[in-house]
């Protein structure tokens, strides 16, 4: 079902079962997945591939140049994967450098105006509400809500079931299974709401909170934090994502 004033390079691929609307513009390279749908004004840029069942709503602009004064040239990527919602006027760029790709993973909801910018790794089952922006090169990891008109610095990582509150600054790690607010943000306490939609255990919700009270509360080093987790709590594999997830931070972590 391709609208008459749709625009498609002949170098595109379409797969089967794909809905265009009015005035949609598919540049050269690009792959779009089976079924996906893109409402009307969409613009797909080059080297753009997207998995199957993807809707995409009006002004949305997806896979464009990178904004990063590095650009050089080359060919970079934007990848996506399965059954995503990208509303009105949300705008994700490719990568920086040649062979690079910024990519998203599947079953994501991304709200208008949202940005992700060049080099973003973001997975799956990740909400971004209206007007979220992640700079370069920011890691969102899987189930992480990023709350409307918040801010993540370039470089940042936001872990796995995170939740950062709205109009936020946030300008280091957010670790797994917490709630972060403010400007700055700082780490307020587990994402307890979080944790129990998504079906984590009675005691792994009671580890994450003992952790959270190591980390934040107990004038500790982080050095010193982690090593009394992993001497007092239980190896969940949840704490054991939290202890890596920190350790693994170079910009330090929200607190």
């Amino acid at each position: 079902m391709l609208h008459p004033t749709a625009v498609i390079h002949p170098t595109a691929q379409i797969g089967d079962g794909c809905e265009i609307g009015p005035y949609c513009i598919i540049e050269e390279h690009a792959v779009l997945g089976a079924q996906c749908k893109l409402r009307s004004h969409v613009v797909i840029g080059s080297h753009t591939v997207l998995g199957r069942e993807n809707e995409i709503f009006p002004f949305a602009c997806l896979g464009q140049k990178s904004q990063d004064l590095k650009w050089k040239g080359g060919t970079t990527w934007l990848r996506i994967g399965d059954h995503n919602t990208f509303r009105e006027y949300v705008t994700i760029h490719r990568a920086t450098n040649d062979g690079d790709a910024t990519t998203v993973g599947s079953r994501n909801t991304i709200l208008a105006y949202c940005h992700i910018a060049h080099d973003c790794q973001v997975g799956s089952h990740v909400i971004m509400s209206n007007v979220a922006t992640l700079a370069g090169h920011v890691t969102v990891e899987d189930q992480a809500i990023v709350g409307g008109l918040a801010a993540v610095h370039q470089f940042c990582r936001i872990g796995r079931l995170a939740i950062i509150g709205g109009c936020s600054k946030v300008v280091q790690d957010v670790p797994p299974f917490m709630l972060a607010d403010g400007n700055p943000a700082e780490t307020r306490t587990i994402n307890k709401v979080g944790l129990e939609r998504h079906g984590l255990s009675d005691d792994a919700q009671s580890a994450l909170k003992h952790a959270y009270k190591i980390l934040f509360r107990d004038g500790l080093t982080i050095t010193n934090a982690l090593t009394r987790i992993e001497a007092e709590l239980p190896r969940l594999p949840e704490l054991l994502h939290l202890v890596s997830f920190i350790r693994a931070s170079e910009r330090g972590i929200s607190k």
